[in-house]
This record gives structure tokens, C-alpha cells and sequence, in this order.
């Protein structure tokens, strides 16, 4: 099955040929095609497939990661902020974060980005806002295949994962920058007119002559708080023995990284399932990493719905809690 799937994936096509839809489209139908015909192939597997009791705490031990994660991340994304050196105004960026992080679901994968730089421009304007987010996804990636070399030499891919942390270099991450802000600038206001509104771009580029190791080394926290929580998955089935940890990392970060590169179904949803069979499926029983994959991508996606909703609670607690602080003053005040 893996096998045929590889050779489509190596095929070319003849020149001129363009996918109808666009290849974000063909790309998400051709994972998610492969990640329901591995289900098919393997149900009977999957079937047999137990969750113990102890299995079920460290899926309940994998949300709680998972939802820990998001708090690494959002405070990865403060680092960075304030590397920038443009401060964050009035806007705690924490509570956005996490509340904005549910919307890369939504058909578009852009609709996060937007809301952040709607919330955050007015106070350190659109351009300081738009590359904070823009910057975001290459540390990341950058720190998530500077992880991949842990999983041994791998036919050579452990010299190649680390070289796109030279894109980090001033020379090439400036004219990198300036080129992405100029076309996201125009994706986002034609998503959303209201950011024309803003104040337009002060400056192109993060305007940082150095290297940004603080916000990498705090995503490289963020990407093994990420596969803790998928650690624990492993748990549940019992695979660890299968393979080393530094093997698990590896995999995890290049399906991680690939997922949020590739252009498909927002969140990378199928590309990473994809990406995580192709890599492990000759190591591991297939059936037994189909239902860590998928079990993952649940805890992952209720951790998110986690942070978002405990977000609006607590900002609907502090309402509720300055309305009754308010309330004996008004009293008092009425009755003198």
C-alpha cells in the first residue's frame, strides 16, 4: 500500500499541466485519500486494538501535555515579540494566542494570522504584527527538523535537516521577510478589508541585524513539550520498546514540520498522518501507529478547543467579577 502510494508522490507531470481547484486542494484530498485508505486496509487491525485502563490516563496525561504545549507556544511567541524590540502595547499576548489558535481549522489556514495581527497592529502597528506571525512558522520548522538528526543518520537527511536554520541568517531572512510580508499583506486584506484600515507598513523586514536564538531555543522547548504529548499516545499502545526515543523525535518532528509547511487541510490535518506512516510504517505494525496518529490528532485538536474555551471563561469571569465590584458602589451611591 505504502509502496504505491510513494510512487505517486515521485511521479512528474508533463509540463503545463495545473491541478483544477489548485494544489492546496489536490494535495489535501491526496492525504487524506491515503490516511482513510490505510484506516480501510487496516480495520480488522484496528479492531483488535485495546485501550487499558493505564492507557486511558495517559491519553488524559497526553491532553494535559498537549494543552501545556500551547502555553510553551504562545509564551515562544512573547520571546519573539520581544525580540523584535516592538513590545506587545496593551495586548497580553498569551490569552490572544491561544485564543486565535483554534481558527487555523477554519478553510483558509490564515484565519489565525489575521486575527492576530487585527488584534496586536493597532498597538505596535500592522508591520511589527505581521512579522512577529510571519516569523512564528520558519522558527518552528527550523526547530523542529533541528530535531530530526536525533533519530540517527537516516540515509543522509540528518546533514540536510539543520541547513534551513541558516535562512535565519540576517543576509537571507531579511529579503525572505520583506517578500512574504508583501504577500501576505495582500492575502490578508483581501481576507479581511477592516486591516486596510490600519496603519499601513513602517518598515519591510524584522529590522534585527543578529541571529534569533532566544525565540528558537524557546521553540525548541515548544516542539519537545509538543511530543511529550505524543509520547504519551505511544504509551498507550505500547510501541516504545519498538523503537528508541531519539527515533520517535525524529519522525514526530519531520511529520510536524511537513504538516505545517505543506499547503493542505488547515492544521495539517492528514499530511502529518501521511507523512508519519510513510516514515515509521517499516518499523512499526501499521495498525498500531494508524491509532497513535489518530489518537494524537484528538488530544491535539481538544487541547486546542481546551485553551481557546478557557480563555473566553476567564474572560467572562473577570467581567462577571468587575460587574459585582462595581455593584456595592453603585448601591451605595444611589442611597446617599
Amino acid at each position: 500500500m505504502l509502496k504505491r502510494f510513494r510512487s505517486l508522490l515521485s511521479a512528474k507531470l508533463p509540463a503545463g499541466v495545473r491541478f483544477p481547484g489548485g494544489v492546496k486542494l489536490w494535495i489535501t484530498l491526496l492525504t487524506l485519500g491515503f490516511v482513510v485508505w490505510a484506516l480501510a486496509g487496516h480495520a480488522a487491525g484496528l479492531r483488535s486494538l485495546s485501550i487499558t485502563a493505564q492507557g486511558w490516563w495517559w491519553l488524559v496525561l497526553a491532553l494535559g501535555l498537549s494543552w501545556l504545549s500551547l502555553l510553551v507556544n504562545a509564551g515562544a511567541w512573547q520571546v519573539l515579540v520581544s525580540w523584535l524590540g516592538h513590545g506587545t502595547g496593551s495586548t497580553p499576548l498569551v490569552p490572544l494566542y491561544l485564543s486565535s489558535n483554534l481558527l487555523k481549522y477554519l478553510p483558509g489556514g490564515v484565519w489565525h494570522f489575521i486575527q492576530r495581527v487585527r488584534v496586536l497592529g493597532p498597538s505596535i502597528g500592522t508591520g511589527p504584527a505581521l512579522v512577529s506571525v510571519l516569523m512564528e512558522p520558519m522558527l518552528m520548522v527550523v526547530a523542529a527538523l533541528l530535531w530530526v538528526p536525533f533519530g540517527g543518520w537516516q540515509s543522509g537527511l540528518a546533514l540536510l535537516t539543520p541547513l534551513p536554520a541558516l535562512l535565519l541568517l540576517p543576509r537571507w531572512r531579511e529579503p525572505l521577510l520583506s517578500r512574504l510580508e508583501r504577500s501576505r499583506l495582500r492575502q490578508l486584506n483581501r481576507s479581511d478589508p477592516d486591516l486596510a484600515s490600519l496603519p499601513p507598513l513602517e518598515q519591510l523586514g524584522s529590522g534585527r541585524k543578529d541571529y534569533p536564538l532566544l525565540p528558537l531555543l524557546a521553540e525548541l522547548v515548544f516542539i519537545t513539550s509538543r511530543f511529550s504529548g505524543f509520547w504519551c499516545c505511544i504509551q498507550v499502545f505500547g510501541l516504545t520498546p519498538v523503537l528508541p526515543i531519539g527515533s520517535w523525535m525524529s519522525a514526530f518532528a519531520l511529520a510536524w514540520a511537513t504538516g505545517l509547511v505543506v499547503p493542505a487541510a488547515p492544521g495539517g490535518l492528514g499530511v502529518f498522518e501521511a507523512v508519519l506512516l510513510l516514515r515509521l510504517s517499516s518499523s512499526v505494525p501499521e495498525p498500531a501507529l494508524l491509532a497513535v496518529a489518530l489518537s494524537y490528532r484528538l488530544v491535539v485538536t481538544l487541547a486546542d478547543l481546551m485553551a481557546a474555551t478557557g480563555v473566553k471563561a476567564d474572560r467572562m469571569i473577570a467581567v462577571r467579577l468587575h460587574q459585582l465590584s462595581d455593584s456595592p458602589q453603585s448601591s451605595s451611591s444611589s442611597s446617599s
